[in-house]
This record gives structure tokens, sequence and C-alpha cells, in this order.
């Protein structure tokens, strides 16, 4: 078979499949690991499916497959405290900060101390939620469209609106991050985020272990940018070492 119809035998497998394995496509096309995963980084690269570990999905099927709110509150609850717990002590008097939508941010609240002075900016209307019952708190929440599978507002009133505000310190969430790749499900939902980190002095991403080496459908920045990574100390040290290459990689719960 010649690679060019290889390249859209495998394009029709995944359409038809949602989400199809390496393993699946190495015995329907009888060719090596090695050439089925370099034909799955060129077509992910133009654009034609996304690619997640051990396999690859159709774009198509990508926002359909992610998890609802709900239910990625109930899913690594221990690893998201963790992380958030760490996020919190980051938090300093005075500060102005955005928090972007997901269920460990909702729980940096949680957290923090009591302070006379902060100002919280979200588009998250959970988060906003999770914060509105604390004291000498300035919470700003930026609307614009909304996102039921998330709670975020997003599209061009929350971009124009994060887009005249400063922030000390920015902390987002991710679906995934591959190498430098910052990725997430929606595309408005990333670039509100990515809007929101441009204007802030600290860039923070919160990824609980099982989001490291993991792809999504839109990459929204990247991980050169940021100014800190906080994940949990059960990564292993090889794909810690991989990204320390990238950022300054904090593990929750460890003195650092």
């Amino acid at each position: 078979m010649l690679k060019r119809e290889r390249l859209q035998t495998i394009q029709e497998l995944v359409q038809k499949h949602g989400i199809i394995t390496v393993k699946d496509l190495i015995d329907q096309l009888d060719v090596s690991d090695m050439t089925i995963r370099r034909d799955l980084d060129e077509l992910a690269a133009s654009g034609k499916l996304v690619r997640v570990h051990g396999g690859a999905q159709s774009i198509d099927s990508s926002e359909n497959n992610e998890l609802t709110h709900l239910e990625k509150k109930e899913i690594h609850l221990i690893e998201k405290q963790q992380i958030a717990k760490r996020a919190a002590k980051l938090i300093e008097e005075g500060d102005t900060i955005y928090i972007g939508p997901g269920t460990t941010q909702e729980l940096i609240e949680r957290y923090l101390p009591t302070m006379s002075s902060l100002r919280v900016v979200t588009n998250s209307l959970p988060i906003f939620q999770s914060w509105k019952s604390k004291k000498n708190i300035d919470l700003i929440l930026v609307g614009g469209n909304y996102r039921h599978r998330s709670g975020a507002f997003i599209g061009g009133l929350a971009n124009d609106t994060l887009a005249e505000l400063k922030f000390n310190k920015a902390f987002v969430g991710v679906n995934g991050i591959h190498n430098e790749s910052m990725m997430t499900a929606n595309t408005e939902e990333g670039t509100s985020q990515s809007v929101a980190l441009n204007n802030a002095k600290e860039k923070i991403v919160l990824a609980d272990q099982f989001k490291i080496n993991r792809d999504d459908f839109y990459q929204f920045y990247n991980l050169y940018d940021v100014d800190r990574l906080i994940t949990n100390p059960q990564l292993p040290a090889d794909i810690l070492a991989h990204y320390q290459q990238f950022t300054q990689v904090i593990l929750a719960g460890e003195k650092n």
C-alpha cells in the first residue's frame, strides 16, 4: 500500500470509530509500529485527527467525548486537592489573580487563608460560586457566551474584557499537556485562557499527573511561556525530567 493510500485509510478508520489504537491500526494495515506512529503524527500536524496516548481520535468526536463538569469533579479528586492546596500557597495579600475554568481550580479557595485584600477574576460560573461567600474578596465574573459543558463564559465578549485586565498571577487548567503543547477540547475556551495568560505577570498551569503526556483537540498555549507547572509527586522521574526542560515543575506536597 502506498503512503498516500495508507494515510487515507487511517483517516477513514479514525472517522469511523471515533478513536482507534496504534495496535488496531497495525493489525489492520500490517505495517510497523513506527510507521503508524509517524503517520499519526503527520495527520495530527495537518489537522486531520487528534493524537491521543496510544492512538488517535477523530476531530468530530474530540469535543463530544469531553467529560462534563460534573463527571470531571468526580475523578482524581485527591490529586486535584493536592494541586489546589499547593496553588493556594502562591497567592499573596493584595494580588489580582485570574482563575480559569476547571475542577482543580475550583478547589483553590478551600485552602486559601483569610486575606484582607485580594481581587479574583474568573470567567467560570462554578469558580465564582465557590468564592462568592468569602469576605474581603473583590470578586469579578467575566461574562460572555455560556458553555454548559464546563460552566465557562467564552467568546468575543469574554475575550475583550479579559484583554483589558492585568493580573499578578493567572491559574489555568488543561485537558492535556504533551511536550510543550497545552491543550483543551474547546477552541473558544482555550482562547479565553490564552488572553488571560498573556496579561499575567506569573503564568501557572495546574495539571494532575493523568493529564501529562495526554493530547486533546486544541493547543491554546505553549508550556515554554508558562512560569510554573503544578502537578503530582507521583509523576515518574523520567517524565518529570522531560517537562522540566520546558518550565519550572512544582510537585504538590513537596517543599518547593
